[in-house]
């Protein structure tokens, strides 16, 4: 995560194999990516970013003749803290992986969770995306400026719902938009849910006044008018979406979330290098980089022991951001 003036958060983003297994014919077996009985663990909901991200990696993998019979499924609970918890619990377990990213970091230290990332084993950061801000296209707000300027009027009348806990992207990303637009971070309305899934919902069924969240999550809705785009949080405009970033909207910020792969802890050598083949041929193969190109992602490849130091600088970072910002 990078901070930028006055305050900006970067980071990139995950990876998480799942879905339904497809028998293929690639050359899995002679880039050492098969692994039999590999399970991946997605740790919030169906339908939030790292779900989203997960299916379609397993799919690109399964095309792409890599690997097959991968299993995947959720586990939910507290912004993910309840799947790093199990997943540190499976010392030495080869064939299990789980996708994580800023989410879980901030979720570490807003649960006070005994297990932290520092007890896993980093396999890779993959992708990295903005935020989006959104309203249900029945809202009274067209624009970002009509929003920002009734928040600052009522902070607490106009609840913003995110899918992460405090500390994770989606509570950073509004906390550093109000800063921006002249409001008090302490006196923001913001609603943690489990993912972009439960999210969603909320923000359809108007419990929250705008909701934040990644621009892959949220593409489908968008496109169809089921949701109103006001803004994306990134430093740059997403291709294909009609939005400004909060920048050119006049408001000195951005921000963007990553997400990654994590072992459990224990692995040999064999057995991390295994994961990490998978990781880099998915990462190499024409079926992922048009992914990320549909979803709106950035490529933020990086592997091992240097994706391990990178979530030590993050883990710091977040604790820095959170007392600068009053939380």
């Amino acid at each position: 995560m990078r901070l930028r003036t006055p305050l900006a958060l970067l980071g990139a983003a995950v990876l998480v194999l799942t879905g339904p297994p497809l028998l293929t014919t690639g050359s899995g077996a002679e880039t050492g990516t098969q692994i039999p009985g590999l399970r991946f663990m997605v740790p919030n909901t169906p339908g939030g970013g790292y779900d989203i991200t997960a299916r379609t990696a397993a799919k690109n993998a399964e095309d792409a003749g890599l690997t097959h019979d991968i299993e995947v499924f959720n586990l939910p609970g507290a912004g993910g803290t309840v799947g790093l918890a199990r997943l540190v619990s499976e010392h030495g377990n080869g064939k299990l992986a789980m996708s994580m990213g800023l989410g879980v970091v901030g979720a570490v230290h807003s649960n006070d969770a005994p297990k932290t990332l520092a007890d896993t084993t980093p396999i890779a950061r993959l992708t990295e995306e903005p935020d989006v801000v959104v309203v249900a296209k029945d809202s009274p707000y067209k624009d970002i400026k009509q929003l920002i300027d009734a928040w600052k009027e009522d902070p607490g009348k106009l609840p913003v719902g995110g899918g992460s806990s405090p500390g994770g992207p989606d509570h950073l990303a509004p906390m550093l938009m109000a800063r921006a637009g002249g409001l008090t971070p302490k006196d923001v309305n913001y609603i943690p849910y489990d993912g972009g899934g439960e999210l969603l919902a909320s923000i359809l069924g108007n419990k929250v006044a705008f909701g934040v969240s990644g621009v892959g999550e949220y593409l489908d809705q968008i496109k169809s008018g089921e949701l109103r785009l006001l803004a994306v949080t990134g430093p740059e405009r997403v291709d294909g979406l009609d939005a400004p970033t909060l920048r050119e909207a006049g408001y000195d910020m951005d921000f963007t979330n990553w997400r990654g792969i994590v072992a459990p802890p224990g692995l040999s050598d064999a057995e991390r290098d295994k994961l990490t083949n998978l990781v880099t041929e998915l990462h190499d193969s024409k079926e992922w980089q048009e992914s990320l190109k549909k979803n709106g992602w950035h490529d933020a490849f990086l592997t091992g022991d240097k994706f391990g130091e990178f979530l030590e600088a993050q883990d710091k970072r977040v604790v820095s951001v959170l007392k600068e910002l009053g939380l």
